[in-house]
């Protein structure tokens, strides 16, 4: 069997229910962490991370967990 392309992979997803997305997501992330992968941050993206910390610390209240980010998509999808 010959190997699909990445354009012809990206096809193949996106007719997928947001769910199914969701689930290849977290297990190529899971692989890639798992693999040693380590991305670097930006400056700004490490201001972000702060001013979001900063946030929490703030107002615990006002942010979602991941689990409710994940219902919210997978609702919307």
């Amino acid at each position: 069997m010959r190997p699909m392309d990445f354009a012809t992979v990206m096809n193949e997803v996106e007719a997928w229910p947001v769910e199914e997305r969701f689930r290849l997501f977290e297990a190529l992330w899971e692989r890639l962490i798992e693999s040693g992968y380590c991305s670097d941050l930006t400056a700004e993206q490490k201001e972000e991370l702060d001013r979001r910390l900063a946030a929490l610390d703030h107002d615990p209240r006002s942010v979602f967990s991941w689990e409710q980010v994940q219902l919210d998509a997978k609702r919307a999808g």
